[in-house]
């Protein structure tokens, strides 16, 4: 199975790694980082063993040509750029897997690509990019994989083996929305407050009305949680994640809130994608992780005032982008 890898970040780098020290013939489309890993390989730091591997890198998808699996671990704020990065890669008989993360993903390449050619995954792993061509592993690594419509099929079983006996634990989701609102529920508070702790939890409180005229530093999960008053606004924030999706007709049991704060408590000081971004003045995934979830809830006609204050600060946040 010849595979490529869209958006190697993180994400992608680490995925893509496994895949080929596994023998699997990835393909890794590149930008910042292809000269590193052409001459150098990839590097991967793991607390499960450090690796270098030495993929097929391209600085082009047409380079790359038609692949049989195609991941999509780009940043959604990319995603206006689907059709020029993967469309030379898709054949009849391809098959796209999103790994992105937020909601409407799969739609937009469906749209593009065709219903039955899409797959989401939904990946819990705790990862960082140090430098070009090097990835940090710092924990998890589970993929869970659906297809975009329906239930799993032979080439769901198919490609959760190729991952399993590449190390990388699959399994299947019966119900990919489920699982998208579920990842939801860690994502939108440990991402979005991260970022708007810069500003202070008077923003949120005022729903952006009081600023700083100056941001301050984003905070890791480990000082969200060491802060009372930081640790109520997840707290909150995750029920109403779960009040909108049950609205939809998705149930995500409430002792799903307290599990996922003491496993992050474990975790200790991480920093998650969006406060990395923020951290760096690279522009937040502001449009599926958060202003799409609270438009659903909308729609729903769930309330979900945390959510949408939230999503205001992270609006006027974007514009001290590039940060002083």
């Amino acid at each position: 199975m010849k595979i490529g890898v869209v958006g190697v970040g993180a994400l992608g780098g680490y995925y893509g790694g496994k895949l080929c020290r596994n023998g699997a013939d990835v393909h890794l489309l590149l930008r910042t980082d292809f000269e590193v890993v052409k001459t150098k390989g990839l590097q991967i730091s793991s607390p499960d063993g450090d690796f270098t591997v030495q993929p097929q890198a391209h600085a082009s998808p047409e380079t790359i040509g038609k692949c049989d699996l195609v991941l999509v671990g780009l940043k959604t704020t990319a995603n206006e750029r689907y059709e020029e990065l993967i469309a030379p890669l898709v054949a009849e008989r391809t098959t796209i897997v999103c790994l992105q993360n937020g909601l409407g993903n799969c739609e937009r390449l469906a749209e593009l690509f065709g219903v039955e050619k899409i797959m989401g995954g939904l990946c819990f792993v705790c990862l960082n990019r140090t430098a070009p061509g090097m990835v940090r592993h710092i924990a998890f690594g589970k993929i869970i994989l659906g297809e975009h419509l329906g239930p799993p099929q032979a080439r769901t079983r198919e490609i959760a083996e190729i991952f399993n006996q590449s190390g990388v634990p699959c399994g299947l989701a019966e119900n990919l929305e489920h699982g998208l609102w579920e990842k939801l529920v860690w994502n939108i508070p440990f991402n979005g407050l991260g970022v708007a702790s810069a500003a202070g939890l008077e923003a949120l409180a005022s729903k952006g009305e009081t600023m700083p005229a100056q941001l301050g530093d984003p905070l890791p999960t480990g000082d969200l949680l060491a802060d009372p008053h930081w640790e109520q606004h997840v707290r909150v924030l995750m029920q109403e994640i779960i009040a909108v999706a049950s609205a939809k007709g998705i149930t995500l049991e409430p002792e799903l809130v307290g599990r996922m704060i003491e496993r992050t408590r474990a975790m200790g000081s991480y920093r998650a994608s969006s406060v990395i971004d923020f951290e760096n003045g690279l522009p937040i995934e502001l449009k599926s992780m958060f202003l799409e979830p609270l438009c659903q809830a909308r729609a729903a006609g769930v309330s979900a005032p945390h959510l949408e204050a939230l999503c205001i600060v992270l609006e006027k946040q974007a514009r001290y982008l590039p940060r002083p």
